[in-house]
């Protein structure tokens, strides 16, 4: 699995444009679909949210690739 960490520079990420920010989409229409696809796990749960609001401290999970989000 890879791993990677997003330095959350403010309160919270919306998780469609988390998925574009860490690179796994292109567009945040794109992490949309991703997300309604429900291939997203946040704290081990699938998360069908698109704007679903992350914080420092979740992780969150797409096929092969663990986001651990951190404060920055």
């Amino acid at each position: 699995m890879t791993v990677l960490d997003f330095e959350l520079d403010r309160d919270h990420v919306e998780l469609n444009q988390l998925l574009k920010l860490a690179g796994l989409c292109d567009s945040g229409g794109q992490g949309k679909a991703i997300v309604a696809s429900g291939a997203v796990t946040v704290d081990g749960v699938q998360e069908l949210r698109k704007t679903c609001k992350i914080r420092a401290g979740q992780v969150v999970r797409l096929d092969g690739t663990e986001i651990r989000v951190i404060a920055a």
